[in-house]
């Protein structure tokens, strides 16, 4: 018998959510975000909860390679581009749509010969200043691109730093603005919005939009996910597998970090930092048994957690564990280990089972 832990996927969460983002900006096409192994959901169920999406867009070349091997016809576009131009070659098979960032790139395409070409994304660093080329760089850029024939089209696009925080140090508007002066004049689709411009900022009207977290149910701040009517596409659920009478004044976990100040009962969870959860979650951080909500107690190890089972009672061994998901938001169980929840969706690890649940 396997553990008693999986994440369950949930199908008719992820089709509302894209359903959701949409709705949020209706004219324009949708590239969904599966980078990260579908922000730890899976890349397949990624792929099939998105199948109204226009396009997906990720990172990694081999994921993007299985999407058309399972049978994504859509376009497919590699946020970061290619790494080494031995790769020009994978993504002219698979017909793969290319973001461009910096002059390594471009010099890829000058030399590349292709059996058709390529739909390239220009980046335009508007304040974020990971990746793409300065607002004043664009026309140059734009005019030497036109000239290679491994190029089809030029779309442009850029990425928000702070488009959930209300007073910014750089703000979307004045990342926008950038953006609009760099690419005047130049002809080609634009995309814009990421999951809290979507959410957040209607007047952000391009071609395609970009969400990624909030497809999974997950905040991307300026409210929690079920202000946005966002739903959790991943439940990460176990199980109890023992429990310890303790009395006032015992310890529990490495480094004793919890002391009993009564006699209590104790419940271990079979999952672990080894599957994903964080170590660093301290005593408090919500958890849910048997559908009522208690709390994380002492360290948390490599393949358990304990837990306070002093509101459940009636908790047993085989009794049901929701570490985040349904009834229980992974933002607030973020919040409590000091990080974000995009961090926990993609940390489940490969020994955590993936098993889909579907509308009904």
């Amino acid at each position: 018998m396997p553990r008693p832990l999986a994440a369950i996927i949930d199908l008719a969460a992820l089709q509302s959510n894209l359903a959701l983002a949409h709705a949020a900006m209706p004219q324009a096409k949708t590239w969904a975000v599966v980078k990260a192994n579908a922000y730890g959901h899976g890349l397949e169920f990624g792929m099939q909860g998105f199948a109204n999406a226009d396009g997906l867009s990720l990172i990694e070349l081999d994921a993007a390679v299985r999407l058309r091997e399972w049978g994504w016809h859509k376009p497919i576009m590699l946020l970061e581009g290619l790494f080494e131009a031995a790769d020009i070659a994978i993504a002219d098979q698979y017909r793969l749509e290319l973001v461009v960032h910096n002059e390594q790139q471009i010099a890829m395409l000058a030399k590349a010969i292709v059996h058709a070409p390529f739909n390239v994304h220009l980046k335009i660093n508007t304040g974020m200043n990971r990746l793409g080329f300065a607002p004043d760089q664009v026309p140059a850029i734009y005019q030497r691109l036109q000239t290679m024939p491994a190029v089809a089209t030029i779309a442009f696009m850029t990425h928000f730093a702070n488009a959930e925080e209300q007073e910014p140090v750089v703000s979307v508007a004045a990342q926008l603005a950038r953006f609009r002066e760099a690419t005047a004049g130049l002809q080609g689709v634009l995309s814009l919005a990421n999951s809290a411009a979507t959410l957040l900022h209607k007047e952000l009207t391009a071609d395609w939009i970009r969400p990624g977290v909030m497809l999974y149910g997950g905040s991307p701040g300026g409210g929690s996910a079920a202000s946005f009517d966002l739903q959790p596409a991943m439940t990460l659920q176990s199980a109890l597998i023992a429990i310890q009478l303790i009395q006032a004044g015992d310890a529990v976990g490495y480094g004793s970090q919890f002391i009993a100040g009564n006699s209590m009962r104790v419940g271990v969870v079979a999952c672990g930092y080894a599957d994903g959860y964080p170590r660093h979650a301290p005593t408090g951080t919500p958890i849910l048994v048997d559908g009522v909500r208690t709390r994380v107690i002492g360290r948390v190890s490599m393949d358990m957690i304990t837990v306070d089972l002093t509101p459940v009672p009636q908790a047993d061994v085989g009794s049901k564990v929701i570490l985040w998901g349904t009834g229980l938001p992974i933002e607030e169980v973020a919040a409590a280990a000091g990080t974000i929840g995009y961090e926990l969706m993609c940390a489940i690890t490969p020994r955590v089972p993936r098993v889909t649940r579907t509308a009904g």
